[in-house]
């Protein structure tokens, strides 16, 4: 450790403030310090900054509405900093900051985020007008003048930001730092009420953010690398501390706060989610609703995928391939979104230098549109509303995201139409955009498979194998997977980028879509994932719960249950009739029926009540035989004691003919099997509108070779 490292609180924020200081921009401008005595706390805004912003980037409006007030600067400022007070109320800060106010007929712009190319000689000075600006112990209260954080970031003279520093050397973590957000800071005040974007606490190892106070109730998101590094596999934290003077949480302030690293956050990545839109339904903007609905923040692993699909994109053109291991818990719908919206603007660099001289050779400039299209294979009905409005915050404009819903003449259209520039589709259509975008070969286009949920049907998996067919082609793998499916049927293509998402990749996937890498034991040359956030990240960050941990053998609970029922007949014991009971029923013949009790009571006695009777279990079998048979005992059992807290399903793929009689997963369940996901993730406790007659709610599904991915 460099002897130099510094113990304080005070010198932590030091170094933070270093690193903000010398981590320049492309224009070689850092973050500024601010002054504290700036800042109007009444309304939430430092005036002088914001009047240094408009004189430096839009004089002339400036001007303009300055004659309009009558007034004179210092006057006018506080006009207009009431105006921008009042839009920041009614529409919240990131749309004030992305769409600008209008006042008097003057458009005016509180801040200027990079464009996508630049062509234009002036394409930056806009951009590089953006004053970032940091004060130390910033007091933001009125009414507790007293009260200071350690940091606050603000941009253009609006504050978007807080930061609590702890030193674990003087006594005090991140735990504390959290502790002081939920304790002592006011959620009611107006910086963290209808101010602020995100709050972040961290100390020298680890790093939280929230975007939403609310007192103990305030949940705070780890913002870590991971165990493993960036992109790596690994548990929850950081890379430890190195020997070059890093903190383990530098990545933070030389990194994520660099200006143009932040900026593109404010601009590219944070959003209010719409509970309307994450439903499903067309999302409802009401005034003053960006203060109560969630602000979504990316986390690390999101961030960091999305900033190196893009790089490696920008550099190497179309005709690549990413396989993108994220588990469940990830956030992959926000990450897909984010990563179309990137791609459907994407410019190669101004610099020919930094274009891959292969993608030169395809023909691929500078400042050129990498894709012409953005393609989102999933079977998610309710991505299509989240990506509509999620980017419909970004760029402010209609039909950029069109969902393909009735025919593939539609889905011909939005391929070649000038309006759409994200399409979804489904993976029944997959095949046909395979088809359609090999004879289009004078465009580029980037496919992102949502795979993890595209390919565990067999409905899906049967159609994907017959479009195929029509097409003349019949290598599709044992699984129906639309990855392998791809690659097998047509091959790697010029035009055509495969961003792949999944949490569990199969090793032809890996070997077709894996990125080559020289194993640091061996030297030899193999395939892996591009970016990874592993389960075990996923587990430790609290994100999903550790089903493995709680899995049981039927073999091993029969071994406890029987040691259980011995240790209570030695005991002789009354007050044991439980175990006794567990013991009458073990002791008879191993068949299906006994199995089935045993199940079902122990879902009913130990794991029933958990998650406040949410919880939910699958039961993994060997085979479709296997799953029928104890599906159709443990309905029997359920039925026979008239249990109504244990509602069952079965999941399997095909037909399965047991003594003579045909079953399908869809006759067994009664309804087809594409609504299985929905009707078993339903839980009554968490319906807004729960109907009068209450809608079945199922707790148990017994499985074959099929969902045991991304099961949580």
């Amino acid at each position: 450790m460099d002897d130099a490292r510094v113990y304080t609180e005070k010198a932590f924020e030091n170094a933070v403030e270093a690193a903000l200081m010398r981590r320049g921009g492309r224009n070689g401008r850092g973050w500024q310090r601010g002054l504290s005595n700036t800042y109007n706390p009444a309304l939430g805004i430092d005036t002088a900054e914001l009047a240094a912003f408009l004189g430096a980037s839009q004089n002339d409006a400036w001007l303009a509405l300055q004659a309009a007030y009558g007034e004179d600067e210092e006057q006018a400022i506080g006009r207009f900093a009431k105006r921008v007070a009042r839009e920041i109320d009614s529409r919240g800060l990131l749309d004030v900051l992305r769409r600008g106010v209008n006042d008097r007929n003057v458009k005016i712009q509180l801040a200027y985020f990079r464009p996508a190319h630049t062509l234009a000689a002036d394409a930056l000075d806009e951009y590089n007008a953006n004053r970032l600006t940091f004060v130390r112990q910033f007091h933001y209260s009125v009414t507790r003048p007293a009260d200071s954080l350690d940091m606050a970031f603000f941009l253009n003279g609006l504050p978007v930001a807080s930061v609590e520093l702890k030193n674990g050397l003087t006594g005090q973590t991140v735990e504390d730092a959290k502790r002081q957000y939920r304790r002592d800071r006011d959620p009611k005040e107006l910086f963290f009420a209808k101010r602020s974007l995100v709050h972040f606490a961290v100390d020298p190892t680890l790093a939280f953010l929230t975007t939403r106070l609310a007192g103990d109730a305030t949940r705070f998101l780890p913002f870590n690398t991971g165990s493993g590094g960036p992109g790596q596999i690994g548990g929850a934290g950081n890379v430890p501390a190195s020997t070059d003077g890093k903190y383990p949480t530098s990545y933070l302030f030389d990194e994520v706060w660099a200006r143009d690293n932040w900026l593109e956050l404010l601009q590219r990545f944070l959003h209010v989610e719409d509970a309307a839109a994450k439903a499903g339904r067309a999302p409802s903007h009401k005034p003053g609703s960006a203060h109560t609905q969630p602000l979504i923040f990316p986390r690390f692993h999101q961030w960091d995928a999305v900033r190196k699909l893009i790089a490696h994109a920008a550099r190497h053109g179309a005709g690549e391939n990413y396989l993108i291991q994220h588990s469940a818990g990830s956030g992959k719908s926000n990450t897909i979104a984010w990563l179309a919206h990137h791609l459907s603007s994407l410019h190669t660099s101004h610099d020919p230098g930094q274009i891959a001289p292969a993608a030169l050779a395809s023909g691929l400039g500078a400042n050129k549109l990498v894709f012409d299209k953005v393609i989102v294979i999933t079977d998610r009905r309710v991505l299509d509303k989240q990506l509509q409005d999620t980017i419909y915050q970004f760029d402010h404009k209609a039909g950029v995201v069109v969902r393909i819903d009735e025919n593939s003449q539609q889905l011909a259209d939005a391929l070649t139409g000038p309006t759409a520039r994200i399409v979804i589709t489904t993976v029944q259509k997959f095949p046909f955009v395979l088809d359609k975008v090999a004879g289009l070969g004078g465009q580029r286009y980037a496919v992102i498979i949502d795979e993890a949920h595209s390919s565990q049907g067999g409905e899906s998996a049967a159609a994907l194998k017959k479009a195929l067919g029509r097409l003349g082609s019949d290598a599709v793998d044992e699984d129906g997977d639309p990855l392998t499916a791809a690659a097998l049927a047509r091959g790697k293509q010029p035009n055509l980028s495969f961003f792949a998402f999944t949490a569990t990749p199969k090793a032809k996937t890996i070997d077709l879509f894996g990125t080559p890498y020289a194993n640091p034991g061996s030297g030899e040359q193999e395939k892996g994932p591009f970016h990874v956030y592993s389960m075990r990240q996923a587990i430790e960050e609290g994100f999903i719960l550790d089903v493995l941990g709680n899995y049981i053998t039927y073999a091993t609970y029969f071994k406890l249950q029987e040691a259980a029922a011995e240790e209570a007949e030695q005991q002789v014991d009354p007050r044991k009739a439980r175990s006794k009971l567990v013991r009458a029923a073990l002791m008879s013949e191993a068949s299906m029926a006994s199995r089935a009790k045993i199940i079902v009571d122990h879902f009913r006695s130990h794991s029933s009540p958990r998650l406040g009777g949410r919880a939910k279990a699958m039961v993994v079998t060997s085979g479709r035989d296997h799953a029928v048979r104890l599906y159709q005992a443990m309905r029997a059992y359920i039925d026979q004691r008239g249990f109504t807290d244990c509602g069952t399903l079965v999941a399997f793929s095909g037909a399965l003919t047991l003594d003579g009689i045909e079953y399908t997963e869809a006759k067994l369940n009664g309804f087809p099997e594409r609504e299985l996901p929905a009707r078993f993730g339903y839980t009554r406790a968490d319906d807004p509108n729960p109907p009068s007659v209450p809608k079945p709610e199922h707790r148990i599904l017994v499985v074959a070779e099929k969902y045991q991915t991304g099961f949580d």
